[in-house]
């Protein structure tokens, strides 16, 4: 198998990772490659996440890690099948927020980036782009992108997860992002995978797509 995944996750709302996901999926795909864009709803809506469906269906408020696990696989080999060149996902591998959120420890975590190592080595070169800004500022910009609205729909949201129940406004949020952001760098720094930050505070859209660009094609 050839396949490249770029994940690109991002540090808190605010940061540009979908933007930057759909910039290098069109990138690619102008070069001539054959490219599988996975966008961050798509988990609820492809084949090979179908048991995350159904267990967000039947009503459950987290899924399990080893569904999260099974599901990727079944991606890969579905992109193996296809002869697919380039999967671009966004928020997808390693799935810290979402376990975070659920509850679970470091210690399950680390179990589930390594397992992810597993199956995703050595058949699929994976490189993630890690979208960083400090949490207060990207979550500005969000409240900007989106109202106020949005600001207390994700208070809410957080607030109502296992994991992040302390969350209580803006500035909470931005707390436990500051927390998440230095458990995915101990959790990546794990992995043997090729992880290229970039510094959304330093950087607009424009120069954050450059910047990956020319790292992809070194």
């Amino acid at each position: 198998m050839s396949l490249h995944m770029v994940s690109v996750i991002g540090s808190s709302p605010g940061v540009g990772k979908s933007t930057l996901c759909r910039a290098v999926a069109e990138w690619l795909a102008e070069t001539g490659a054959s490219v599988d864009h996975f966008e961050e709803a798509d988990t609820l809506t492809r084949a090979a996440f179908r048991p995350v469906a159904e267990e967000f269906a039947g009503g459950e408020a987290a899924v399990r890690p080893e569904t999260l696990i099974e599901c990727t696989r079944a991606y890969v080999a579905e992109m193996d099948a296809r002869g697919m060149d380039y999967a671009v996902t966004d928020a997808l591998v390693p799935f810290i927020p979402s376990l975070v959120a659920w509850g679970h420890e470091e210690r399950t975590l680390s179990r589930v980036t390594s397992e992810l190592v597993r199956v995703l080595e050595p058949a699929v070169q994976v490189t993630v782009v890690y979208v960083h800004d400090d949490p207060t500022r990207a979550l500005r910009r969000a409240v900007q992108r989106e109202g106020e609205p949005w600001a207390d729909w994700y208070v809410r949201k957080l607030a109502g997860s296992p994991g992040t129940r302390t969350v209580h406004d803006l500035p909470s949020a931005a707390a436990h992002l500051r927390f998440e952001a230095d458990l995915t760098r101990r959790l990546l720094a794990q992995t043997p995978w090729q992880v290229l930050t970039v510094d959304a505070g330093t950087r607009d859209a424009r120069e954050a797509f450059a910047y990956v660009r020319d790292h992809l094609t070194k």
